[in-house]
């Protein structure tokens, strides 16, 4: 998937190493550092304003599907936190522990939230009485804390930036549309926001989310081959309602225990669009995420002339509502200008000089192609937001090939075995039985079941090949970050 020949070479190629690849993109595009802590990283202003694009977006959807934002405390008495047994075992081993606060050790621990499942079951506790008082269908924009052994910026880190959803309903239908709901805005959000095509499904026995009944996942394939899960959605049934007692009045004057569910995604969204897009030049960001949308760089700062025309076309293009910044400044080459923004990523390039303005033009240079092009200065305002979408259409275009072409059938272990070697997705029978799914992670080195398709064929007569146990369904298998 790069984009054209490599032109810097301060970020290691991605065929030699992709994981250094990776991590030089993050600290030469300026997105993070490395914070004093071990594991922690400090977002900088580039890197989260990637975040904010995806949040605002995402927020404006989730109030449209009934959401309130709240905040919740950051820490969770161990007491609470062990009241759900399959929750806790699900989380013990990641959680960060405070044991000793204003000089005296704490009678009850406090947890660092990893995840604020108990944390919303006991404010619901509180304020749920009666039917009348559901749904609740609250979000809330922090960050967790999991003690990762081994940490990569945005991927996998010790504190991470989210959203969680906590939700309460009558019904198990309500509650289950709610989870469905949500993933398929997630789906939307990767299609139309980040240019990022998913694997959409249902995660097997083994791999669902701790004390959930059923967990939905969107999926996402990078270049190096593994798998990334970039967001889920969990019916949580009534299991956390009854450890934590949470009941209502309902309708046929019973008490009753409402249905729950829980959904996020994280800054590893920005992890996905690293990978998924960029090259060995650096960032290929899509254009609604990209903090500047469009760059403008006059090529004589100093001329009068050619300021005033870049200043029009600056302020039209404000007014149209795209992210635009000039860059004027005289310290700096026109080249060296080109390699900053081409290793920012940013979608658009405009290239002005005096020659350009004398003939009434600008070059218009796209980074995710690095197609170059003449255009009529008057039309640069009015067409930038289409040139925009045809960047963004190209760039999810370019990902939905990819995924397409490295999905294979696997038939038994050998052949999964060397789907997954090779940097495949291999779409295989499964038994869901969590000892066949131990065996297959075993036998592949780490290959896993990424995603169950909601829509699947008739499995009367057919066995896993792996087993010999009777097919439940057509499932999706890969290595994983």
């Amino acid at each position: 998937m790069d984009n054209g020949k490599r032109k810097n070479d301060a970020i290691t190629a991605r065929g030699e190493d992709f994981t250094k690849w990776y991590t030089d993109v993050c600290r030469k595009a300026e997105l993070m550092d490395y914070s004093v802590a071990k594991g922690f990283i400090d977002y900088l202003p580039y890197g989260f304003a990637i975040w904010e694009e995806i949040r605002n977006y995402l927020d404006r959807r989730f109030k449209a599907n009934g959401a309130s934002n709240v905040y919740l405390p950051l820490v969770i008495p161990e007491s609470l936190f062990n009241k759900e047994k399959e929750h806790v075992e699900g989380f013990a081993p990641e959680t960060l522990v405070a044991t000793y606060g204003g000089g005296e050790e704490l009678s009850d621990p406090l947890i660092i939230r990893p995840t604020s499942e108990v944390l919303f079951s006991n404010l619901y506790k509180r304020l749920v009485k009666s039917y009348r008082d559901l749904p609740k269908i609250y979000n809330q924009w922090c960050s967790v804390v999991r003690w990762e052994k081994t940490t990569r910026p945005f991927l996998r880190g010790a504190e991470f930036l989210w959203q969680e959803g906590h939700c309460l309903f009558e019904t198990e239908e309500e509650a289950r549309k709610n989870a469905e709901d949500i993933l398929r805005e997630y789906e939307t959000l990767g299609r139309d926001i980040l240019a990022i095509p998913f694997l959409t499904g249902f995660k097997s026995t083994s791999e669902k989310f701790a004390g959930a009944v059923s967990t939905y996942a969107i999926e996402a394939l990078m270049p190096d081959g593994k798998a990334l899960q970039c967001g889920t959605t969990h019916y949580l049934g009534q299991g956390f309602a009854r450890a934590f007692g949470i009941s209502y009045l309902g309708r046929g004057n019973k008490l009753e225990a409402p249905h729950q569910t829980s959904w996020g995604v994280s800054t590893r969204l920005i992890g996905a669009i690293i990978m998924v897009h960029g090259d060995d030049n650096g960032l290929v960001l899509p254009p609604m995420v990209a903090p500047v949308q469009v760059v403008i760089v006059p090529i004589k700062p100093n001329d009068g002339a050619l300021m005033e025309a870049v200043a029009e076309i600056e302020e039209g293009l404000k007014k149209a509502g795209i992210r635009v910044k000039v860059d004027a400044d005289t310290t700096k080459s026109p080249g060296w200008k080109f390699a900053e923004y081409e290793m920012k990523g940013v979608p658009l390039r405009i290239e002005i000089g005096p020659r350009d303005l004398s003939e009434g033009k600008a070059v218009i240079v796209r980074r995710v192609s690095e197609e170059k092009e003449s255009m009529a200065l008057k039309d640069v305002v009015s067409l930038v937001p289409s040139l925009l979408r045809d960047i963004h259409a190209a760039m999810l275009k370019k990902a939905t090939d990819f995924l397409a072409s490295r999905i294979v059938d696997a038939d038994g272990l050998d052949s999964l075995k060397k789907a997954l070697d090779e940097g495949y997705v291999a779409r295989m029978l499964h038994d869901d039985d969590p000892d066949t799914e131990a065996y297959i992670k075993e036998k592949t080195g780490g290959g896993t079941c990424r995603a169950i398709p909601f829509e699947q064929e008739s499995m009367e007569g057919k066995v896993s090949p792996v087993s010999g146990k009777p097919a439940k369904y057509l499932a999706y298998f890969a290595k994983a970050y």
